[in-house]
């Protein structure tokens, strides 16, 4: 399983398959080597985590230290953490796409 070797909690994600297709979520747990809980801090909340294959999630080469960081030590991260690393991650990834010109 390649997929889950490069999933880890913190990572932000984007969702290949199902309803919720193309949006952004925050990597919360690992269930087992199939699964991962995502949430985005908005539609999905921390306390009600989307159970996902991670086949259908696409790591977007960004991971978030301070929800990373906030679930080590409480075990929880706030819904507007999970909304503020998925926002810095859409700019930082489009600040370089323009950067690149794309």
């Amino acid at each position: 399983m390649a997929e889950y070797a490069r999933l880890s909690p913190g990572d932000i994600v984007r969702i290949r398959r199902g309803k919720d297709e193309g949006e952004w979520s925050v990597v919360i747990a690992l269930e087992d080597e199939r699964f991962a809980l995502v949430a985005d801090g908005d539609r999905r909340r921390f306390d009600r985590p989307k159970r996902k294959n991670v086949l259908h999630l696409e790591p977007i080469g960004a991971a978030s230290e301070e929800v990373l960081r906030s679930l080590q030590e409480t075990g929880r991260v706030t819904n507007g953490k999970l909304r503020f690393a998925i926002a810095n991650a859409r700019r930082s990834i489009e600040a370089h796409a323009e950067e690149k010109g794309e």
